[in-house]
């Protein structure tokens, strides 16, 4: 005789649904406030990328004219031929940025040279645009990296 029994449907219980809800809805609770605290973190790293870049740049300025653009040719010396002193004797036709970046907190990097930290002072003022402060608003610098 053949065996005509059916077997059961394969598939998951309520219990088994509700029980996979829970443990989504606990690893949300956990993981999304973690997120949500981090856009603060990104603007800093944002930052420090951005400093590490225009320093590359003023280095290569550097290499090409025999010293870093005064603080009064400023970062503007990477885009277009600065005047005044130090003359750019070599400088790139290219220039060195094809445009200058903004902090994360849309402020203009802040650039001193010759610097109070070295050669020259490039940096950001944090979150709050001032001078000085701590965690967010602590300034980001190139000596800081």
């Amino acid at each position: 005789m053949k065996n005509t029994s059916t077997r059961g449907q394969a598939g998951f219980t309520l219990i088994e649904i509700m029980v996979v809800v829970v443990i989504l809805g606990i690893l949300a609770a956990l993981v999304v406030p973690q997120i949500m605290s981090r856009p603060d973190q990104a603007k800093v790293t944002v930052a420090r990328g951005d400093i590490k870049a225009v320093a590359a740049a003023l280095d290569m300025y550097k290499l090409d004219n025999y010293a870093y653009p005064s603080t009064q040719q400023g970062l503007e010396a990477l885009v277009d031929k600065p005047s005044g002193n130090p003359p750019a004797k070599n400088w790139n036709r290219d220039g060195y940025l094809k445009r200058l970046p903004v902090d994360p907190w849309g402020t203009a990097y802040q650039y001193l040279a010759p610097g109070t930290q070295g050669a020259f002072d490039l940096y950001s003022l944090g979150a709050d645009g001032k001078q000085g402060g701590s965690e967010l608003d602590a300034d980001i610098g190139n000596w800081d990296l």
